[in-house]
């Protein structure tokens, strides 16, 4: 099944703006406001964010998601929130990316409808065909290299990333351990962009962290 997107976001804007995907973790902003640091992340280069914030509520992540989300709109970035659909309900935001143990692909879009993103974490080829099937957008594989941010989710073969890559017809961004130094293992894969947690949020300058990383990624043939 084609990406039922048919919104803001066309499908090519979804595969162009997961090139710097860049998803939020309080525990490294070390007294910073979240949102103070997503305008960093967005005055530096990051082309979509995402609010995932395991411990908050459906109405703390509303509260923390209305201005996060207002500052991706007026730079034209999308913005969904993790797990959380009711929350990307009730804000009316561009999504949802849900997990393998979190409510169904099938399920954002039924609530969401058509115009909304959704996104699904994914970590094999089975995983990624039936997600494609229920609709996805784009898929988040990983992890590239083991993380703590991610501690469920174990590290992919080089070639069981591109099998991956290879099988799926909508956009494949890369997920666990991405940062400078491990943009090589994504080489000549296919993917159409990496996502970051700890790389940007817990750099001391995030604007100079974003744009670095972005020229790198930029200059890594995926």
């Amino acid at each position: 099944m084609a990406p039922c997107n048919r919104g803001k976001f066309s499908a090519d804007d979804i595969r162009a703006a997961q090139e710097l995907y860049a998803v939020t973790d309080s525990a490294w902003l070390d007294g910073r406001s979240l949102a103070e640091c997503v305008e960093e992340a967005l005055q530096g280069g990051a082309t979509f964010i995402q609010l995932r914030e395991k411990s908050a509520s459906t109405e703390e992540l509303v509260e923390l998601g209305r201005p996060l989300m207002e500052l991706c709109r007026a730079k034209g970035i999308p913005f969904v929130i993790d797990d959380d659909i009711e929350a990307a309900r009730i804000l009316d935001c561009d999504g949802v990316h849900v997990g393998q143990e979190d409510e169904s692909c099938a399920n954002a879009r039924a609530i969401l409808g058509p115009d909304k993103i959704v996104g699904v974490s994914t970590q094999t080829v089975d995983e990624a065909l039936a997600a494609q099937a229920a609709g996805a957008d784009y898929l988040g594989v990983g992890g590239v290299v083991a993380t703590s941010t991610k501690p469920e989710a174990w590290a992919l073969s080089h070639q069981e990333f591109v099998d991956i890559c290879n099988a799926a017809d909508i956009p494949v961004v890369a997920i666990g351990g991405v940062k400078k130094e491990t943009l090589p293992l994504l080489e000549d894969t296919g993917v159409a962009g990496v996502a970051v947690v700890s790389a940007i949020f817990a750099a001391d300058d995030i604007p100079a962290a974003t744009r670095s990383l972005k020229e790198a990624v930029r200059a890594t043939r995926f």
